[in-house]
């Protein structure tokens, strides 16, 4: 549907997880991660971005590549990749990104005088002395820059890496455990040379018992804004497939725990555990933007099985009068000016709950653990390819693969008025019906009967919905299992 938001918004070919949302001269920037479809690690790509303008957040322009992996002269073949970037306007008025070589543990800056231009390699971040912060085992281990330039000036850079003390030999790499943690540094208006040694910031878990952090402690992702003379620090928790908050009236000292801004499960949302989650989970990571009055929260769901090919999501935020943020639930139109027409053909990937028989499950680096079992988003083709690209009659658009007895696929929310035919595009080895409903588990108001055989088919009955804003829920009952590329209402 033409003019319409959708999460994701980014075209079903694109991956761009750990996303920082910014506004600049009348348009949205979207910097992050690159991963690659199906991909075998994180981040294997290199930098590009994606930009919108503020008066329509559906038209979406690719920006093409900014940074290059080998353009750091510590990676000349390419064999680190581009963990989690930041980007921030410096005093100067330029252009500064920030990133992290995969575990190498220091901090990179590349520099540009546009925001989308391609920024060239300016340095590391380093004390006074010339020595890189990171670069020896027993320094503090730097990872997932966050970068603030304060009112008066003064530049601040957020770092950390801060996993369950459990799991710290397997992250180490020879570290010692004070290497890791959340940590705060002011930077030289040079934007690269520390003032003085970092300060410990956020709790992590294991030291966290009385600070109110318990349960939500950092992990990594940080990301910080200042809000009406608040600073608000965005972070990934020890839960990983969350987004919390801090805030203090200082930029490094005195945070608070705010709450989730966002689980890509729904996970605490109305009280909802883990085992009940409404997606498949994994680590997320992103930060918040005004567009034109309105406050979003940018994240990343996960992909094929596993949480190396992520895709951009957003959702509105609001503020309460006393400054904090209520959680945001996860939906298919984020960036919508208001819910879905409840007419035309939605592409099934933009489904926001996926569930299978089982539940869900938070998905492991490795696929074959999983693969047969879950219902998930995948894309025929290789990667990069255009989304509406057809070859032999196929679509290489994105669709939910391996939808079985008992899987759910969610969409969240669409206006009805007269509408009463429902129809899917599927394919697959299946037989049995598709139950349509406006709650999960609650009576179909449409059963769909399908004999899938392999090409892609399409099947309708009638729909008897009520005119109105609702979810839409689609179960399936039967044998087999199928790919399910879209649905039409009308």
């Amino acid at each position: 549907m033409k003019g319409q938001a959708f999460n994701p918004f980014l075209p079903s070919y694109e991956y761009i997880p750990d996303g920082e949302p910014y506004v600049f001269g009348g348009r949205l920037y979207l910097f992050g991660s690159h991963d690659c479809f199906d991909g075998k690690a994180y981040c294997l790509n290199d930098y590009v971005c994606w930009s919108a303008p503020v008066g329509n957040l559906s038209d979406w322009r690719y920006e093409g590549v900014i940074y290059k992996k080998t353009q750091d002269p510590m990676n000349p073949d390419g064999k680190r990749n581009l963990f989690a970037p930041d980007v921030k306007r410096g005093p100067d008025g330029r252009f500064y990104l920030y990133y992290a070589f995969d575990s190498a543990g220091i901090m990179s800056v590349a520099v540009c005088d546009t925001p989308a231009g391609e920024y060239q390699f300016y340095g590391y971040v380093k004390r006074p002395n010339g020595t890189i912060i990171g670069a020896s085992l027993d320094d503090l281990y730097q990872f997932d820059p966050g970068v603030l330039v304060d009112d008066d000036g003064r530049v601040y850079l957020y770092s950390g890496f801060a996993p369950d003390p459990k799991s710290i030999p397997h992250f180490s790499n020879g570290r010692p455990s004070s290497s890791f943690g959340s940590f705060v540094m002011e930077l030289e208006p040079d934007m690269l040379t520390i003032k003085s040694e970092p300060k410990p910031l956020l709790p992590t878990a294991g030291a966290s018992e009385g600070t109110g952090f318990e349960g939500h402690e950092h992990f990594e992702a940080s990301s910080i804004r200042k809000i009406n003379g608040k600073y608000y620090l965005v972070y990934s928790t020890i839960n990983s497939h969350e987004l919390c908050y801090a805030i203090s009236d200082h930029p490094d000292s005195g945070y608070v725990f705010g709450g989730t801004l966002v689980s890509i499960g729904d996970i605490f949302l109305n009280g909802r555990k883990r085992e009940d989650s409404l997606n498949y989970l994994g680590n997320t990571h992103g930060g918040i933007v005004e567009v034109n009055g309105q406050w979003y929260v940018f994240y990343h769901r996960q992909t094929n099985l596993h949480q190396f090919s992520r895709q951009a999501c957003a959702e509105k935020i609001y503020f309460e009068p006393d400054g904090s943020i209520k959680q945001a639930e996860i939906t298919s139109c984020g960036l919508n000016n208001g819910v879905l027409l409840g007419k035309g053909i939605y592409e099934a990937r933009i489904a926001c709950n996926l569930i299978s028989k089982e539940g869900c499950t938070f998905y492991p680096h490795n696929k074959r653990l999983t693969a047969g079992i879950h219902p998930y988003f995948t894309q025929d083709g290789e990667d990069r390819e255009a989304c509406n690209e057809v070859h032999n009659g196929e679509s290489k658009s994105q669709y939910i693969a391996n939808f079985s007895d008992g899987a759910v696929a969610g969409f969240k929310y669409f206006e009805f008025k007269d509408v009463n035919v429902v129809s899917v595009k599927v394919r697959g080895d299946a037989e049995g019906t598709i139950n349509v409903s406006i709650l999960r588990g609650g009576t179909p108001m449409a059963k769909i009967k399908i004999d899938a055989r392999h090409g892609w088919l399409d099947f309708s009955a009638p729909l008897d919905i009520p005119d109105g804003t609702h979810a839409l829920y689609f179960t399936f009952e039967g044998k087999g299992s199928f790919d399910f590329m879209s649905f039409e209402l009308r």
